[in-house]
């Protein structure tokens, strides 16, 4: 039987929602005794150096030609075409949400990417997503046939119910995710600015390394915003850490302006918390009503506005909070979604897409 390469750029144990959705598959093969191994990928992508792409190449040649060659988005999308070509028999595409998506880049290099990801999808015998609207976008914008993709939405672990902060009258809220323009941040704190008169207070547990100059702006933007000493930014946290914030947290809150699927939200919703999040992928999109309060992406008076009343109305907060309770039991586990990617990878007859 052939064997799962997963091919990764960059560091596997980065605290980040595709990283942990890459580690979580390899775990659970392992457990169900599907045969995978982790193949470590130059960290430069999906701004590969010439030196990179020569060494990936090297690496994915000296893999045993009848294994399956997983490579997570975060390189695929910029891999050349002659290389997604070289092993087209048997290359894989995961992909969390297309490169091009990604908030901050300028247009020409938008369109490189998009360029790149297209052609690259081309040669893939098979493709997974991590959400339904990204495979709408893959089907609708990347000419790739819709009888090809997977769907795997991130898995849930069962989690204890969130005990809250028990700070009397002033609202915990809690955002997780890296400090990049994605996430929305800087409209959060312009929503929050808006109603720094009642009594909130917010944590945003996330690494500030991937996009430097984004976080140096967040926190200007806190500091002009007079929020500073209302506002923790917590930089990356472990698991234990991060299970702490959840249980200490009144109310998540979710400002992307653009998500694959969102694994937070799933994370908060096992902890039975209420949700105020911009529809922004299909996890928000997934979400009961009667738990979360969603926005347009990208409304900072729209987010002001949820963030107020559900501040302003304890009563209506504990009908969500159960309401994010009850739903917790219906979410997917990580065994059905290892079992979704391994049986796209090594299923027979996985035909090229174009």
């Amino acid at each position: 039987m052939s064997t799962i390469i997963f091919a990764i750029p960059g560091d596997i144990d980065a605290p980040t929602g595709g990283y942990g959705y890459d580690r979580r598959l390899l775990r659970e093969w392992r457990e169900a005794g599907v045969e995978s191994r982790h193949l470590a990928l130059p960290g430069s992508f999906p701004f590969p150096t010439a030196e990179d792409l020569g060494a990936t190449e090297q690496l994915l040649a000296a893999v045993a030609p009848g294994d399956i060659l997983l490579i997570d988005g975060l390189a695929f999308g910029a891999f050349p075409e002659a290389l997604a070509a070289r092993f087209a028999d048997r290359l894989v595409a995961l992909v969390h949400h297309p490169l091009a998506l990604e908030a901050g880049l300028s247009p020409e290099t938008a369109e490189r990417l998009r360029r790149s990801e297209m052609l690259a999808l081309r040669h893939a015998r098979a493709v997974v997503v991590t959400g339904p609207a990204t495979k709408l976008t893959l089907t609708a914008e990347f000419g790739v046939p819709a009888d090809t993709i997977a769907v795997a939405i991130p898995g849930a672990d069962p989690a204890p119910r969130a005990k809250g902060s028990e700070r009397g009258e002033t609202l915990h809220m809690l955002a997780v995710g890296s400090l990049i323009p994605r996430k929305g941040y800087g409209i959060l704190v312009d929503a929050l600015a808006a109603i720094a008169d009642r009594p909130w207070t917010l944590t945003i547990a996330g690494s500030p390394d991937h996009a430097p100059a984004a976080a140096t702006a967040l926190r200007d933007d806190l500091a002009r915003a007079g929020l500073t000493e209302r506002i923790l930014l917590t930089g990356s946290v472990g698991a234990e850490r991060l299970a702490q914030l959840y249980d200490e947290a009144d109310l998540f809150v979710m400002p992307s302006l653009y998500e694959g699927y969102g694994m937070v939200l799933t994370e908060a919703l096992a902890r039975g918390l209420p949700i105020v999040t911009t529809l922004s992928g299909a996890g928000a999109e997934a979400l009961s009503d009667a738990a979360a309060l969603k926005v347009p992406p990208g409304d900072a008076v729209a987010l002001a506005k949820a963030l107020a009343r559900l501040i302003d109305a304890p009563a209506e907060r504990r009908q969500r909070a159960d309401a994010a309770w009850a739903a917790a039991g219906d979410l997917p586990r990580w065994d059905e979604t290892a079992r979704i990617v391994a049986q796209a990878c090594l299923r027979e007859g996985g035909r090229k897409v174009g």
